[in-house]
């Protein structure tokens, strides 16, 4: 039987989850956690503010395409753009509820990790979008993170929304991109494609979180 293109997916990017598990394990290591901790929201704001407008981008390509399924990812991603709107907030309000701010420039691998997808969507396809998506909600914070980060770090609850919010949601929509994924069955060409920006997204992420654990300044 042939493999859908989400098992495909799958099957591509296991090889980089022990490497980007050590990389996870290594930033939320008790000692030293609430300095990381606070390095983690500031990096982590640039970030997500890029997921409108990258998803309203990607929405806006579909439009102007004649492929097969462009019209059904269009829906997606504009379906998807309202569920993260002002998500960015929710890390402002963390940071301020820690006594802390946004980073006044962006941590340099987060510039590439949202750099690298605005030029596949423009110079590529905007499917490739599902592979970054896919990267970054399924390495989204564990249900019991939170708590743990709370007991550690001894910073307010109020710190710790987006951690919490993103281990419920991040997992129902992890299992919609997979079901849009197989529904669109791309061509061998784009399904590489997607496979590709997955792989460089879970490389990017190994490598902000490694910086963010071992560096005070949090660059590399």
């Amino acid at each position: 039987m042939t493999a859908t293109a989400s098992l495909a997916l799958r099957t591509k990017l296991t090889p980089t989850t022990t490497v980007l598990r050590a990389a996870t394990a290594a930033l939320w290591r008790p000692e030293g956690l609430r300095r990381r901790y606070l390095r983690y929201l500031a990096a982590m704001h640039p970030l997500v503010r890029a997921s409108v407008p990258l998803l309203e981008r990607a929405a806006e390509r579909c439009a102007g395409l004649d492929d097969p399924g462009a019209r059904s990812l269009a829906a997606y991603y504009t379906r998807h753009a309202e569920e993260e709107r002002d998500h960015d907030t929710w890390l402002l309000e963390d940071l301020a509820a820690a006594g802390a701010g946004p980073a006044a420039v962006p941590h340099p691998v987060v510039v590439e990790l949202a750099g690298a997808q605005y030029y596949r969507i423009e110079h590529e396809h905007p499917v490739t979008l599902l592979g970054y998506m896919a990267v970054l909600e399924g390495n989204a914070p564990g249900p019991r993170l939170a708590d743990r980060l709370a007991e550690a770090t001894g910073l307010p609850e109020g710190a710790f929304r987006t951690v919490r919010e993103h281990a419920e949601l991040d997992g129902g929509h992890l299992d919609e991109l997979h079901r849009v994924l197989d529904e669109l069955a791309p061509a061998p060409a784009r399904q590489t494609a997607v496979s590709v920006s997955a792989l460089h997204t879970a490389n990017l992420l190994t490598r902000l979180f490694l910086s963010l654990a071992a560096d005070p300044g949090g660059h590399p």
